[in-house]
């Protein structure tokens, strides 16, 4: 009898579905409510690009004496350094307003949007920098709000109605 196939996933284009929500304050991590998601600020609309917001593990070799081969084995989890880069305005009423240097509270990347049921990523952070990237070439003035994520982000937690 041939193995189980994983199963059959809807597929679909991230950019136009993606919401990135930032909220003040989250009393569970892993169980964000709907109020606390509501008193949030949707951050989807103003941004250019995003890096990092990923969970990766160090790996730890176990070698063995009776044994040419080095297995290794998951060590300590952290977060990548993460960021967002959102459009800047000539009046500074931008997302400079929302994330001064050392705000705190909880980034939410739901990848499917903002649907109950469906599942998101929330992230603890601390705002560590906001350089401003005006440059002289073609693109549209931007500013970048490095993020530190704080404690372990909570992964898959399903979206409440």
């Amino acid at each position: 009898m041939p193995a189980t196939p994983i199963s059959t996933v809807t597929r679909f284009f991230p950019t136009g579905t993606t919401k990135w929500i930032y909220c003040p304050s989250i009393a569970n991590k892993n169980a964000p409510l709907r109020a606390e998601i509501n008193a949030g600020t949707d951050l989807s609309g103003e941004i250019a690009e995003v890096e990092g917001w990923q969970v990766s593990s160090e790996l730890i070799d176990v070698p063995d004496i009776n044994s040419r081969f080095t297995s290794k084995i998951p060590g300590r989890t952290s977060a990548d350094d993460s960021s967002i880069t959102f459009y800047a305005d000539p009046s500074g009423n931008d997302a400079r307003v929302l994330f001064p240097r050392d705000t705190t509270g909880f980034i939410l990347r739901m990848d499917g949007g903002d649907v109950a049921g469906r599942k998101m990523d929330v992230f603890p952070i601390r705002v560590s920098s906001v350089p401003k990237e005006m440059g002289t070439g073609d693109g549209a003035g931007t500013l970048t709000v490095n993020f530190a994520i704080t404690a372990e982000p909570a992964e898959n937690v399903n979206i409440p109605a």
